[in-house]
């Protein structure tokens, strides 16, 4: 016989509301009591952390070209020997003095995100060639039906995002510059526009 299906319905998705980056930085937006501090806000690194001190900073910006107030942003990276702080790194130990993850809520007034980090080593892609430095960047806010993800290379490593085996992939180079942070002085500019001509590179993970 037959068995029926369908009988276990798929549940509407969700957005992630207007309140995700309350829940996930209470602190931040002055509920206090509910953990000693955010998690993931503030530096990625400490005074003993090994590599070049930079600062990335963006903002999440919309079809209409307004930036989003109550988006959070979440950065992954390699430290700067290209490793990763993770119990699945098999090619050496990281900089136990980089967390190599943090968080960064917008900013209410101008919907900036910040990360005082360091810029990351090279990493080898699965075929073993190796990719140039950049972080993976995780977005979400109201509207948001799943978490995007994208990623931000750095300007100045022109000969490096050249030979990069993802950026290759791309099947429309004039969209390569959505990835691409401009650095100026110490810190790298990357905003991430949702829609639009400038629609940022989000990549399926």
């Amino acid at each position: 016989m037959v068995q029926p299906l369908g009988y276990l319905k798929e549940s509407p998705s969700q957005t992630a509301g207007p309140y995700v980056h309350i829940g996930l930085t209470p602190n931040f937006v002055g509920i206090h009591g509910i953990y000693a501090e955010d998690l993931g806000v503030g530096a990625l690194v400490n005074e003993k952390t090994r590599g070049e001190r930079i600062v990335i900073r963006g903002r999440v910006i919309d079809g209409s070209g307004t930036p989003l107030k109550d988006a959070l942003v979440e950065i992954w990276q390699a430290d700067a020997a290209g490793l990763y702080n993770s119990p699945l790194e098999t090619r050496g130990k990281a900089d136990e003095n980089f967390s190599g993850w943090g968080r960064s809520p917008a900013h209410f007034e101008t919907g900036e995100f910040v990360f005082e980090t360091v810029k990351p080593g090279r990493v080898p892609f699965q075929d073993g060639r190796l990719m140039a430095p950049h972080v993976t960047l995780w977005i979400v806010a109201r509207g948001i039906n799943i978490g995007l993800h994208t990623r931000m290379y750095f300007s100045d490593e022109a000969d490096a995002n050249a030979e990069d085996p993802v950026l290759a992939r791309i099947e429309h180079k004039v969209r390569i510059p959505t990835l691409i942070g401009q650095r100026d002085g110490d810190a790298y500019q990357f905003d991430i526009h949702l829609q639009g001509e400038r629609e940022t590179v989000f990549f399926d993970m």
